[in-house]
């Protein structure tokens, strides 16, 4: 066993008994390489990554590799799911070095001294292929390189560094200078990358982009009522729900979805199943229920969150991470069938209907297998089997409930039981939306004690922690822990009023801006100011595999700033949007969380506050149902208890009366006590 068998992460312990002498990022493995002058052989990766196993597989686990390795190097292993600190500057690098994108499993070769990148790459095969060295010899060319030219290699690490210095200089400007154009700008570029025929945005790999589909549900909204009416935007939106539920890259049946289609048709996934997708994909399904009325995207919101609690709730109620794409050493193993072994499984008029409908009656889609997804509709699916219509869907369903049972007996993929903060943040916030868009309070309570867990586990001393492992909460939080919980915080008070979660938004939101926030430039960096200090305190704008936490932060502390009445928040959010502009012009389609913040603070959210008795079943929350009823992005409607005391700011001028009262603030201004619901529903209409 090597230096990583006391970690928790099990990314780490999976690399705990290879024969490379590993460390875990920290003051040992960095003491070590300057003591020894070896360069580093950084390795990024995380449990779900179907090349970070390969690799492992080819290179780690042989011992003539590994040989090389510890002769050469001070080897050092980071999960970037506990790290994404160290993950974002040598991304960053790798692309600066190599002029393309990067991934995992990120391969990077570091100076001792100074830890400065000088050469990078990602996937490296153990014999050469592909127009891809040997390992062994890369490590060899490497190591000889840095020992003959290490003035070159300080200099060109260096030059890196400046470089990423330079990526992240937007200033705060004038607030005068923040206009619609990149919103304009959004919406014409995913107008032009937008694929007609299978929604999504350009050509395979497809991602599912939330962030961005979330933006054009907006911004039809926003045009609904105007003499032209973006239709096209919505159209967008739902065409790629609605291709992506009918698709292989979701699960027909157990819900939720996987980590994006290596086709432009969404038919095959890349199998792992990722916590951070899910959730924002789980409100945006229950946002275009809302919209659209359209019972596929009820009833894939209802799948996935059903999947969430089944198999991603840890007995504590957080929520675990990933579930890898392999099983049994074979990626998608275990979510994919022989037509013979469903037929074992199913009376003879269910397969029939289950063949036609998700494709066992066709080709064979997947290495000689079959990865369902429908291929036909339930009303030819029918006329196929020579069934009614609602015979055929009760046979689908029920035949459905086997496959899954069957399913559940096999051998499981890996599951990553690490409980992120910034993960369940997203799903917090999705399930308290679709609690809300499907009625089920199950939702809501879980999402509340998924907080209850943070609050307990992983907020100690007033500081919030990043990650929970084995009874341990480790690493100090990042900007995405507190941007998205206070973001989530904020649509779970909508679904339920806990005064106590309330005071826990505003202590991560003076956190944001105690510990986060650039002073000088506006916005906020990746890391607190107490953080440990690395070659570079990234403090970026563009959305990745998440949303920008500047964004979210942007609109979290605006949605908050108006709801408490609470200047410093709005000027935070102001002077994040000032220092992000430029980057938001520039590249509208990598910005889509920013430009959401921006569309917030060009028009101030819509707040209903209503006083009156707690709980379901009394007026205050039947007038709020009835509010939140319909999709209205740029609302937010809380129903406060009559009882509820010592709110903080603006919050304590909306006091309650002998009977149910609501408020209604635009912005900075805000109506009289409503003392009905029509009058209420009035006056929201018109908005």
């Amino acid at each position: 066993m090597n230096r990583l068998r006391t970690e928790t992460s099990p990314y780490l312990l999976q690399h705990a008994d290879n024969p490379v002498d590993w460390f875990p990022w920290g003051d040992e493995a960095l003491n070590a390489a300057r003591a020894a002058n070896k360069p580093i052989l950084l390795s990024i990766g995380y449990s779900a990554c179907h090349w970070c196993h390969v690799m492992a597989h080819e290179s780690f686990e042989d011992t003539a590799t590994a040989e090389v390795m510890n002769r050469l190097y001070i080897n050092i292993k980071v999960d970037r799911e506990e790290r994404p600190d160290i993950d974002k500057i040598y991304q960053t690098a790798h692309q600066l070095i190599t002029r393309r994108g990067g991934g995992w499993p990120l391969t990077v070769f570091l100076t001792p001294d100074t830890q400065l990148p000088f050469f990078a790459g990602t996937y490296f095969p153990k014999e050469a292929r592909h127009g891809m060295p040997a390992f062994t010899d890369l490590l060899v060319q490497v190591a000889q390189h840095f020992a003959t030219h290490g003035d070159d290699v300080a200099r060109q690490g260096q030059a890196i560094v400046n470089a990423l210095d330079s990526l992240e200089a937007g200033n705060a400007s004038d607030a005068d200078a923040l206009t619609r154009a990149p919103l304009d700008g959004l919406r014409e570029q995913l107008g032009n990358n937008f694929d007609p025929d299978w929604g999504g945005f350009g050509d395979a790999p497809k991602f599912p982009h939330p962030t961005s589909l979330d933006y054009l549900l907006r911004h039809w909204r926003a045009s609904a009522h105007s003499e032209e009416p973006d239709v096209q935007a919505l159209f967008m939106c739902a065409l790629t729900l609605t291709r992506m539920v009918e698709g292989g890259i979701y699960d027909q049946l157990g819900g939720g979805f996987f980590r994006y289609s290596v086709d432009r048709m969404w038919a095959i996934p890349h199998f792992e199943k990722m916590l951070y997708d899910n959730g924002p994909l789980l409100a945006l399904l229950a946002h275009l229920w809302q919209a659209s009325g359209d019972d596929t995207f009820r009833q894939a919101a209802t799948a996935t969150a059903d999947w969430v609690l089944r198999d991603m709730r840890s007995p504590e109620g957080g929520f675990w991470s990933t579930l890898d794409a392999d099983s049994e050493g074979e990626e998608g193993r275990f979510y994919v069938w022989q037509p013979k072994e469903v037929a074992a499984l199913l009376e003879t008029d269910e397969y029939a209907a289950v063949a036609t409908r998700y494709g066992l009656a066709q080709s064979a889609n997947f290495e000689g297998r079959w990865h369902l997804q429908v291929r036909d509709s339930i009303d030819n699916t029918a006329a196929a089997v020579g069934q009614l219509g609602s015979t055929t869907t009760a046979l689908l369903d029920s035949g459905r409930q086997k496959l899954l049972a069957a399913r559940q007996q096999r051998v499981w993929p890996g599951r990553d039981e690490k409980i992120l903060t910034a993960w369940n943040a997203l799903m917090i916030r999705g399930l308290a939306i679709a609690g809300r868009a499907l009625n089920r309070d199950d939702l809501i309570t879980a999402a509340a004690e998924a907080v209850e867990f943070i609050r307990s586990a992983l907020w100690q001393d007033g500081t919030l922690l990043a990650c929970h492992n084995d009874a341990q909460a480790r690493f100090p939080a990042y900007l995405d822990d507190h941007a998205f919980l206070l973001d989530a915080l904020l649509e779970l008070l909508q679904a339920r009023w806990d005064s106590e979660h309330l005071t826990f938004a505003v202590q991560l939101a003076d956190t944001l801006l105690d510990q986060f926030s650039d002073a000088e430039r506006g916005g906020f960096f990746f890391t607190g100011r107490d953080h440990e200090q690395l070659i570079h305190r990234s403090r970026t704008f563009g959305d990745d595999s998440l949303p920008n936490g500047n964004g979210i932060a942007a609109l979290a502390l605006g949605r908050l700033g108006h709801l408490l009445g609470n200047t410093r928040y709005l000027q935070a959010a102001e002077s994040t949007l000032q220092a992000g502009q430029t980057a938001m012009a520039d590249f509208p389609h990598g910005h889509a969380a920013m430009i959401t913040a921006l569309d917030e603070y060009l028009e101030p959210p819509e707040i209903v506050v209503i006083r009156g008795a707690a709980g379901s079943g009394h007026e205050a929350q039947e007038w709020a149902t009835a509010v939140g009823a319909i999709y209205a992005p740029r609302r937010m409607v809380f129903a406060i208890p009559a009882d509820a005391a010592d709110l903080p700011g603006a919050l304590q001028e909306r006091s309650p009366g002998d009977t149910t009262v609501a408020y209604l603030c635009r912005g900075t201004q805000c109506s009289l006590p409503m003392q009905n619901l029509n009058e209420l529903t009035a006056a929201v209409r018109e908005s």
